[in-house]
Formats: C-alpha cells, sequence, structure tokens
C-alpha cells in the first residue's frame, strides 16, 4: 500500500495569498501547501483518493493519475469537495461513472451544492457519479479493500476519517469518541490534523493531534491540514516526538 499526500495545507493552502508571514514567504517546498486530500494504491491494485478539493486537477496532474476508482469525502466543506468538476475527465477516459463515499450530510451538501452533476442530464460532458451513503458503522468494499469508517466530530458537524488496514486517515475533526477511537486500535500508520499550535473551535490543534497519536500508539504518525500558523516545516518537524512527522506535499509513505 502507498500513501501520497496530494495536499497538506488548510482551506486557504500555504502561502495564503496576501500574506507576508515567514511561512508564507519560505522557499522550501514543503511549506508550500495545496488544499488537504491523498491518493490510496493498493495492495490489491485500487486507486482510492480522500477528498477532492479545489486543487484536485493541480494533484492529479503532478502525480500524474491515470485511474480513480472511487472518493472518499470526509465532510463537504469547499477545501474538500470543490474540485468534484473535475472527475469528469476519468468519466471520459475510464467509460464509467465515479463512485463517490460519504455520510448523508457530505452527499446531501454535494447533490445541493452541485445539483447540475446529479439531475438527469442528456447534455454530454458532465460530470457522472454514483453516490454511496455510509452511516459510519459498517465497513464497505472499494474492490478488494475493506474500508472501515470513523466518525469524528468538526465542531458540529459529523465527518468521516477511514482506515484501510494497517493505515488511518482523519482530517478536520476536533473530537473523536471512545467507540470510534477502538477501531483505530492495531493501526501502524496515523494520519490525523492538526491546525497550528494555538487551540482552534473545529480542528484539533497540535497538541490534541499528539493526544491521539499517543492513545493510537501507531509505528508513524503524521500530521497534515496545516496552516500557515504552525510555523516553518523545518523548524516544528524535529520538535516533533519520535515516529511523528508534520507531511508536506507529494510525500510519499510505503505501507507494508
Amino acid at each position: 500500500m502507498t500513501l501520497t499526500f496530494l495536499g497538506t495545507g488548510t482551506s486557504q493552502g500555504v502561502p495564503v495569498i496576501a500574506c507576508q508571514c515567514t511561512v508564507c514567504r519560505s522557499t522550501d517546498a514543503r511549506d508550500r501547501r495545496l488544499r488537504t486530500s491523498a491518493l490510496i494504491h493498493t495492495d490489491s491494485g485500487e486507486e482510492i483518493l480522500i477528498d477532492i478539493g479545489p486543487d484536485f486537477r493541480e494533484q492529479m496532474l503532478r502525480e500524474q493519475v491515470r485511474r480513480l476508482d472511487a472518493i472518499l469525502i470526509t465532510h463537504a466543506h469547499r477545501d474538500h469537495v470543490a474540485g468534484i468538476d473535475d472527475i469528469r475527465s476519468f468519466n471520459y477516459v475510464q467509460k464509467q461513472k465515479m463512485e463517490i463515499y460519504g455520510n448523508d450530510e457530505a452527499l446531501t451538501a454535494l447533490q445541493r451544492d452541485y445539483h447540475y452533476i446529479f439531475e438527469p442530464h442528456p447534455f454530454p460532458g458532465l460530470p457522472e457519479a454514483n453516490l454511496h451513503t455510509l452511516t459510519g458503522d459498517e465497513p464497505f468494499r472499494v474492490g478488494g479493500m475493506e474500508i472501515v469508517p470513523i466518525k469524528a466530530m468538526h465542531k458540529d458537524l459529523p465527518v468521516l476519517g477511514y482506515r484501510m488496514g494497517p493505515l488511518a486517515y482523519i482530517t478536520d475533526a476536533n473530537h473523536i469518541e471512545p467507540d470510534q477511537m477502538e477501531k483505530l486500535r492495531g493501526v501502524e500508520v496515523l494520519v490525523v490534523n492538526a491546525l497550528r499550535k494555538a487551540k482552534h473551535f473545529s480542528h484539533f490543534c497540535l497538541a490534541e493531534a499528539l493526544e491521539v497519536v499517543a492513545a493510537v500508539q501507531p509505528r508513524e504518525a503524521y500530521l497534515t491540514h496545516i496552516s500557515h500558523e504552525m510555523g516553518l516545516h523545518a523548524e516544528v518537524d524535529p520538535e516533533l516526538p519520535a515516529g511523528v512527522h508534520l507531511a508536506y506535499d507529494g510525500l510519499k509513505i510505503n505501507i507494508d
């Protein structure tokens, strides 16, 4: 299994438009962050995307992605779904609709905000997708990969994380109930959001993300959905506990 971090930034990305802070002026490529998304290549050959934000087109071209089997939506905030129109290219190449999975809140928002995709449309060339509603209670499969949804809260919004074998991916959360933490038992590689060092009302801050890591005790952990307020990658990453890393765009992790 291979995990590719397509983007590791917040809704504004890094650098932030018009910002002149040290991070936004950094020349370190690790401080340049597109909106958060990840690509999973499974050991059975599936290509599974987690979230499809506004930088989707750029991310697909950068990584030279030729096929997608499914898209897992964590939640329907724009920085996680605004690239959905560009599934058209995969529809054309693969000659089929895209399979999209998410909870009821996310899929209802998609159908409302991108209604032209989901209404009957004889006009050729529009995006096409099959929606699959997840309760968050039952595992499901994409090809040969079993996926376990993990329910979390993004302030008042229910969001989903996903576990695929030894890998778990959670973003835009600030609370995970104990029964959902149990689903993370035995995870070897954990990805979790960490917005900044200061506490935030709807995202884990750095200290809270490290508490989740300490509770799960994975072999390695990677922090994502990082804002310019976190600080320079070169300064923050060495301060982290052993086995914990700031993720960065383009980083690939091979997971046995």
